[in-house]
């Protein structure tokens, strides 16, 4: 472990899990606003800051920025909302790039060729195993086509009439179920408000297939590019994952042998109706993938990388990071 273990961390919205990672890796974390960051910068290994506050409050962003370098930290930021940037505008966003406030800059995807920083490196979503795991069920129970209530299902934010970049999801699941229902398949698609982690669990390891599809950050994207946390979690918990076509699953899975994807609406109609007559074929293709996500793809992974990306920049390796 590196002499520097504390994190300063500012406005930053990094997710639960990756908070609890990073502390399990030994990581102090150090509120902006506490006496011991105004005290102390001498050991900080970064400090972490929402991603958009460099184009919501630039000057205090600079300060901050230049306060850092004198004390030898970097400014880190996580974007996860890319390439959609919750509606941001290109002046601001080519602002934000050019200006290169940041000095590490993470991403989920890499569609957007804007970096933001000299140092920049893909950082996916990941599994948070703390809440989505076998919960008590084994992979063998999995193995039991009787157990299951559903052939195919999902869950998540499906209003488009609310929410104009849920619309294509909306509309997509509403052709599917038309599909499934005349082929008589007991399916399940439902918006996920309200449903707590243990139904959601549950709904996984009751389904003999689970779908991905769409996400809000691809909002009029001309393709979809990063892993919405679903891919990582559906895994985490055994379940047999079948999703959109995606960019990125070509840097995180190997397709047919952990990773099962469609290209279209026919195209899913197709594979669901695949590997439900291979059903021991999908709970292989399954097991394999929750070894795989459980190896390299859980928030303590990322925690590794992220810290490893602030210890070579202290080394003086201050360009891309792998």
């Amino acid at each position: 472990m590196t002499l520097r273990n504390r994190l300063l961390i500012v406005d930053s919205v990094m997710p639960k899990p990756f908070i609890n990672a990073l502390e399990r890796k030994g990581i102090t974390l150090v509120d902006s606003e506490s006496d011991a960051a105004a005290d102390d910068l001498r050991n900080m290994l970064g400090c972490i800051v929402w991603f958009y506050e460099g184009m919501r409050s630039p000057w205090r962003i600079w300060q901050l920025a230049r306060r850092l370098r004198r004390h030898g930290i970097p400014l880190f930021a996580w974007n996860r909302d890319a390439p959609h940037y919750l509606n941001r505008s290109a002046w601001r966003l080519n602002w934000y790039n050019h200006a290169k406030l940041l000095d590490i800059y993470a991403t989920h995807t890499l569609a957007d060729k804007r970096r933001f920083a000299n140092t920049w490196l893909y950082l996916p979503n990941a599994a948070d195993t703390d809440n989505y795991n076998l919960s008590g069920i084994s992979l063998k129970d999995l193995r039991n086509p009787e157990r299951y209530h559903y052939d195919v299902s999902f869950f998540g934010a499906m209003n488009g009439a609310r929410y104009k970049e849920m619309r294509l999801r909306q509309e997509f699941f509403a052709a599917l179920a038309d599909r499934l229902q005349a082929m008589g398949l007991r399916f399940l698609f439902r918006e996920a408000e309200g449903m707590g982690v243990k139904d959601q669990v549950s709904l996984v390891q009751h389904s003999k297939i689970n779908l991905n599809f769409g996400a809000s950050c691809e909002y009029l994207a001309p393709f979809a590019s990063g892993l919405p946390e679903r891919c990582f979690g559906i895994p985490a918990c055994g379940g047999f994952l079948l999703s959109d076509q995606r960019t990125h699953a070509l840097n995180d899975f190997t397709p047919g042998h952990n990773w099962a994807e469609f290209v279209s609406l026919d195209d899913c109609v197709v594979k669901i109706q695949y590997w439900l007559s291979h059903f021991d074929e999908a709970r292989q293709l399954a097991e394999r993938c929750h070894a795989h996500v459980l190896t390299e793809h859980t928030y303590d992974r990322r925690a590794e990388k992220l810290i490893a990306s602030f210890e070579a920049w202290h080394r003086g390796k201050r360009d891309r990071l792998s």
